[in-house]
């Protein structure tokens, strides 16, 4: 995989350094003379968004400004701070491939790149104020500079993981009516087999070295852009980002977020939960499809002035990511259950972090036994978060609030997070609900805006006054919050958020495939996997069952994406009463088929 990078090196400034391309490589370094800050009308030099003003509105302590835009009035203020020296002398982001390569950008460079790729995107591709864009990018730097670029335009910009396939990606440009797309070359092969179905799409943006007919190349075009650029002045509430969520039911919905949501949204979240200074070297490993990755990898980090890590590593790899920590002045980490679960499995007394004082994670339930072996080896806790793609960081275990195995935390600010019956009644401690946010006269800023085409399913998720999270919990006496499970029959897997019905379409697919059900099925390092149960065709009933479930297991992958697949299939005659009745299927969780 090829992609934009500056190599550092500890003996020449990057400072020093020129843009220039040579073989497979363009580099992206400090600009010689760098161009002329910019600020947005909104606010000006003399009267910018103090992070004190970002905190006080995501506390409701002060209205929502009318206009908001996170690359103007955050993104340039620490620039402008760095300048004048109000701000440590660590980078912005800071990338590594794993290999040698090295990005290093501060909030100059990231500025000055930024704005030049906010005029290819306007520019040669065309795209207006409004228009989606589909990101399909890895961790590369890029992800970083087209998510910026989008704001700084008022793009609407759709994140997807690399791992979507064919399929999926039709889905999601048809659904979204997108006009641009912006892809590394492992997504080629994909988009070009299903782009003549998508009339809308007028763009297509390649993130590669080389050039390809059909494509513009992201690279060739930004190298020869302007780095003069004015942000454009973005309404608060105005489209900013879609997240497709699955669901128990149907494709995956298209949650829209606002220009502040997910932003200013994220500040008190960023302070207590994150627990961040502009000194902070944070390190967060969701993959770039996820709201996770712009909450702790973009947002929050730099609404706060800090720097975001990020390690390419294209798979988990335990040693890397412990000589990581070793190597690197890494402050704070996030990672998902599944990693913790992985690590404490080695011998974590051998290694000798630099500088990490604060770890989190979030994504899925975290076992007790994880949390304890991580503090006993390492001397430091785990602070588990819960949250959703619709409404961000719900409940927390903050910095300083004891700790208790098991519960992800309090409630956090402004949410006022209540467990409530089947009627919109709160209840009492201990007694298990739907977890729910209480909803005052307005709703609140930092939820997301809509299910974009879709009303029925966005009215669902209010019942009486408050928001429905689709889980089940309790809370205890003093007030802390306990994951049951799914409402639904949504599937976490290592944080991943798998539907069982697209499971189910595509296994239908296959001819051996007469019926299927998909169920969530314990899993001691993934916490759970996808279990499907699987009725033959007449043909296939004599099959060498070992090889018949290898090759269902690979065509679910081609079909959708790779993470979907079922880790366990069983061949029945007929499908579980617990499934094809009205009992729900998340009975079979933490079961096996025949032993309810």
């Amino acid at each position: 995989m090829w992609h934009l990078h500056t190599r550092i090196s500890k003996h020449v400034p990057s400072g020093t350094m020129k843009i220039f391309s040579h073989c497979r490589t363009l580099r992206f370094t400090r600009l010689a003379q760098p161009p002329r800050w910019h600020l947005h009308t909104a606010h000006q030099l003399w009267a910018p968004l103090t992070l004190a003003d970002l905190e006080a509105i995501n506390h409701c302590e002060r209205p929502l400004p009318k206009n908001f835009n996170f690359a103007g009035d955050v993104l340039d203020q620490w620039s402008h701070k760095e300048k004048k020296g109000e701000r440590p002398a660590i980078p912005a982001l800071w990338w590594v491939s794993g290999t040698g390569d090295e990005v290093k950008w501060s909030f100059e460079e990231l500025g000055s790149w930024s704005r030049k790729a906010a005029n290819v995107l306007t520019q040669p591709c065309g795209l207006k104020r409004g228009d989606r864009v589909a990101i399909i990018l890895p961790r590369i730097p890029e992800w970083w500079l087209v998510s910026v670029a989008c704001i700084r335009t008022g793009l609407v910009f759709m994140p997807g993981t690399t791992q979507l396939t064919a399929k999926d990606i039709l889905y999601r440009l048809q659904a979204s009516k997108a006009k641009g797309i912006v892809i590394s070359e492992e997504v080629i092969p994909a988009v070009e087999s299903i782009e003549s179905q998508c009339p809308h799409l007028k763009t297509k943006l390649l993130v590669s070295p080389q050039s390809r007919k059909g494509w513009l190349n992201f690279h060739e075009l930004c190298r020869s852009a302007s780095a003069e650029h004015s942000c454009v002045e973005t309404g608060s509430q105005e489209p900013m980002a879609i997240y497709f969520t699955s669901g128990t039911t149907g494709s995956p919905k298209m949650a829209q977020h606002t220009q502040s949501s997910i932003t200013i949204g994220n500040t008190i979240c960023g302070r207590y939960w994150l627990d961040l200074k502009s000194s902070d070297v944070v390190w967060n490993m969701s993959d770039t499809g996820w709201i996770k990755a712009a909450i702790g990898s973009l947002f929050s980090s730099w609404i706060h002035g800090a720097c975001v890590f990020v390690h390419q590593m294209i798979q988990f790899d335990a040693d890397t990511f412990l000589d990581t920590l070793t190597r690197y002045p890494i402050t704070t980490m996030c990672s998902a259950p599944t990693v913790y679960r992985m690590l404490v499995q080695k011998d974590l007394r051998r290694y000798k972090f630099q500088k990490l004082r604060h770890c989190l994670t979030g994504g899925e339930p975290l076992n007790p036994e994880v949390l304890e072996q991580w503090e006993k080896q390492t001397g430091l806790q785990l602070h588990e978060g819960y949250g959703q793609t619709e409404v961000g960081i719900i409940c927390a275990n903050e910095k300083g609030q004891k700790i208790k195995p098991g519960s992800m935390g309090k409630g956090i600010s402004p949410y006022d997070v209540q467990i409530i019956d089947e009627n919109g009644n709160i209840l009492p401690p201990g007694e298990e609900g739907d977890i729910a946010i209480r909803l005052n006269s307005t709703r609140p800023f930092c939820f997301f805006s809509e299910y974009v085409d879709n009303p029925e399913k966005t009215s669902a998720t209010i019942r009486g006054n408050f928001f429905i999270t689709g889980d089940r919990g309790m809370m205890d006496s003093d007030g802390h919050f306990w994951f049951v499970g799914r409402a639904d029959d949504v599937i976490i897997s290592s944080g991943y958020r798998i539907g069982p019905f697209e499971v189910e379409s595509a296994l239908i697919e296959h001819p051996a495939v007469v019926e299927s059900a998909v169920v969530s099925s314990p899993d001691p390092v993934r916490g759970e996997v996808v279990k499907a149960f699987v009725i033959l065709s007449a043909p296939f009933k004599s099959a060498d069952l070992e090889k018949l479930t290898l090759e269902l297991q690979d065509h679910v992958k081609k079909s959708t994406a790779p993470y979907k697949y079922p880790r366990k299939v069983e061949f029945v005659q007929e499908l579980p009463k617990t499934i094809t009745g009205k009992i729900r299927r998340n009975n079979l969780r933490d079961h096996e088929w025949g032993r309810i």
